[in-house]
């Protein structure tokens, strides 16, 4: 089937659903099945058939794919993993789909390189009756069946799912050393891939809008000429939390700034929020953002995993704190941009256990730029110019800490060079 075929089912299938800010985030990822290679197989469209029975979770494509699937517990999930598969699929579809008692929702996109996923959230145990592509006439149908199983045969089969060795993901490079000795400051846009992140009513997806800006914030240090910017994802594709920390500290960085956007419950509650990393969190709001953040590869149908052991020692200890104090200066500097950059929540400074933050020797911070929930926060975020702007303002932090870094390192040695 021709792509434009395929956009043509694809946006005829939700007319008036799709606002104009939707569209536009959404347009950024669309557009990119053009550059896919003719292989790559393409889903244009989902769908669940609630019967008497069952459940079946059905996605269009142009071409068969292999599937395999397995039951994860703690929450309840079944895992599709496939080959790389180009969703170009409305995400609105895969949220509360009516009628189904054991489908609360799904999400999918790419898992790793070659690989994407589907994650499919259960309202209630269920086991797989099959999971497997079949043709049709004008391409193929993923079809994913379940059928309800009691609590203890479910559990059962995702303890032996557990036990068995998962498949060996390809690994990103690791992003290239700095030219000319430049410090290296890693750009992190929170979630992508099958992890969507925070979701707007009009169907915006906190991963497209992060990227966004940490691709124009990168864009703008380099421009700069003083720094080198890496961003640990220049796709839509997974990473897990400690992955983001390997590649910051491979980079050797300097300086580890991640990029996010959130939803709440009070949509009058806006602004940005600059968070470092603590034991104890400062605040609850701080403490649910951090433990839902935590919750990312979770979201991608990893297990759950202890962060990884920390090197102890009076010199770690040493380090960390120096670390954790450069971050508190860099948070205040970002702050006293963002002044000029948009709204700042009333309460700015937070810091809580972040994952991501938990580089014992590499500065980092958490930007949430605002609230997908708030509608003037949520204007500003798909704003071009606003994004342009913000964005600046970030670089001019980001300058700024660095400067401010290096006549701190200057002082002692000019002290002692004077005379006595």
């Amino acid at each position: 089937m021709k792509r434009k075929q395929i956009f043509g089912r694809l946006f005829a299938r939700a007319p008036g659903r799709i606002g104009a800010t939707s569209a536009l985030i959404w347009g950024l990822f669309a557009c990119s099945a053009f550059g896919a290679g003719p292989e790559t197989v393409t889903a244009f469209a989902s769908r669940v058939e609630a019967l008497p029975d069952r459940t079946k979770l059905i996605f269009d494509l142009t071409g068969a794919v292999k599937a395999s699937a397995h039951p994860v517990a703690d929450p309840p999930r079944v895992i599709v993993d496939l080959p790389e598969v180009a969703f170009r699929i409305d995400p609105q579809e895969g949220r509360a789909p009516a009628g189904s008692k054991l489908v609360r929702s799904y999400r999918y996109g790419q898992f790793a390189p070659g690989r994407s996923r589907v994650v499919v959230d259960l309202a209630g145990p269920a086991k797989i009756l099959r999971a497997e592509s079949e043709p049709v006439t004008d391409g193929a149908r993923l079809i994913l069946e379940l059928a309800p199983t009691d609590p203890a045969k479910f559990a059962a089969a995702a303890a032996e799912s557990a036990a068995l060795p998962a498949p060996a993901a390809a690994q990103p490079a690791v992003p290239p050393a700095a030219p000319s000795g430049k410090p290296v400051v890693v750009i992190d846009p929170g979630h992508g891939g099958v992890d969507m992140g925070a979701t707007g009513k009009h169907g915006e997806q906190e991963k497209a809008i992060v990227f966004e800006f940490a691709r124009v914030l990168a864009a703008k240090i380099e421009a700069g000429g003083r720094l080198h910017a890496v961003m640990t994802r220049n796709e839509d594709v997974f990473l897990p939390l400690n992955e983001r920390v390997r590649l910051a500290r491979a980079s050797n960085a300097a300086l580890f700034l991640s990029i996010h956007a959130d939803t709440l419950a009070e949509p009058h509650v806006e602004g940005a929020t600059v968070y470092t990393v603590s034991a104890k969190a400062s605040d609850a709001e701080a403490a649910r953002i951090a433990e839902k953040e935590n919750l990312a590869d979770q979201a991608a149908g990893l297990e759950r995993k202890e962060d990884a052991e920390e090197i102890g020692g009076i010199l770690f200890e040493l380090t960390q704190r120096e670390t954790l104090a450069f971050s508190r200066q860099f948070s205040q500097a970002l702050i006293s941009r963002w002044k000029d950059a948009g709204s700042l929540n009333k309460n700015p400074a937070r810091s809580a256990g972040f994952v991501v933050l938990k580089a014992f020797d590499v500065p980092s911070v958490l930007l949430e730029l605002g609230y997908l929930s708030s509608e003037k926060d949520l204007a500003r975020l798909t704003s071009p110019e606003w994004r342009d702007h913000a964005a600046g303002k970030t670089a001019e932090a980001v300058e700024a800490f660095f400067a401010t870094r290096a006549r701190e390192a200057r002082a002692p040695a000019e002290t002692a060079q004077r005379p006595q």
